[in-house]
């Protein structure tokens, strides 16, 4: 493929892959739509966010960004995000770790569980948690009795944002790990290994990058969570909000200034997190290409 878009069209009469390049024309109609789409719907958003976040000067900029119910939405999704990543990288490896290499009832069942955030809606995800820890819930009785507090407060947050990323990880690991087998790992064992010695020298080298590739992805959805956390945080101010409730409570009180100054904080941490990633991605590539030419 030198210079083009290149399609392989089959074998031909002779047995041999007939590739063919289309012409110039098609190739800039497929780039221009990509770009069109890019800047319409990504690039042009992007730079309003930051455009209107500055219209009134770096120093409302700044001022609302230090105000303290900005600082403690801030605080509280970092402390959110620092605690469920940690959970579900044990979590995804436990799990990838169990799919990948072993036999046992309710293997299929596990499977399809790791998915279920991705099949139900983060508002359902929050309302299942209220249903559990609400005052109304089948243990909020006994939560209320023991002076324990989940639902409104930031351990409700944190668990409703477990739930909504704890596939991210686990979905990375597990295909890896399904498609290198376990030879190594059993190679490792017969020569006097450990399993905790192989788990870390052996196992964990073979995917870190698509386990670092899966931190981030859980770490840019736990930080840009909104549906869930909406339902189990009763929009406390300077309390159980997060960055995305605080700019949408902003946003609702015309206070459009302070709004989009903490939405481009999550848009610099989306930003950060998308280079994070390219670089995970060409690393990857290299490593890929690297072990094809030694073998």
């Amino acid at each position: 493929m030198a210079g083009g878009l290149t399609f392989k069209a089959g074998k031909n009469e002779g047995g041999i892959n007939a590739v063919r390049q289309e012409p110039a024309f098609v190739r800039i109609a497929i780039i221009a739509i990509s770009v069109i789409f890019l800047a319409l719907f990504l690039g042009i958003p992007l730079v309003a966010i930051f455009v209107e976040a500055f219209r009134k000067g770096v120093d409302v900029y700044f001022e609302a960004l230090k105000e303290p119910d900005a600082l403690a939405a801030i605080k509280l999704t970092l402390l959110a995000a620092g605690i469920a990543v940690p959970l579900n990288i044990v979590f995804g490896l436990a799990a990838s770790w169990a799919i990948a290499r072993f036999e046992f009832w309710g293997k299929s069942v596990l499977t399809t569980l790791v998915d279920l955030p991705f099949a139900i809606s983060p508002v359902i995800s929050g309302l299942i948690y209220v249903l559990l820890f609400g005052m109304q819930g089948w243990l909020g009785e006994w939560l209320a009795k023991h002076d324990i507090k989940i639902i409104f407060a930031v351990p409700g947050i944190v668990l409703a944002t477990i739930f909504v990323t704890f596939p991210f990880v686990a979905r990375q690991l597990i295909p890896l790990m399904q498609e290198q087998g376990a030879e190594e790992e059993q190679a490792a064992m017969t020569l006097g290994a450990s399993g905790f010695k192989t788990f870390f020298r052996v196992t964990l080298p073979n995917v870190k990058w698509a386990l670092i590739y899966g931190v981030i992805l859980c770490n840019a959805r736990a930080m840009g969570e909104f549906g869930a956390v909406s339902i189990v945080s009763g929009h406390i101010r300077g309390e159980t909000n997060t960055m995305p409730l605080h700019v949408e409570i902003l946003y609702n009180e015309y206070n459009f200034a302070a709004a989009f100054a903490v939405a481009s904080v999550l848009a610099v941490l989306a930003l950060i997190t998308l280079g994070l990633k390219t670089l995970v991605e060409w690393r990857t590539r290299v490593a890929v290409a690297q072990a094809e030419r030694v073998n």
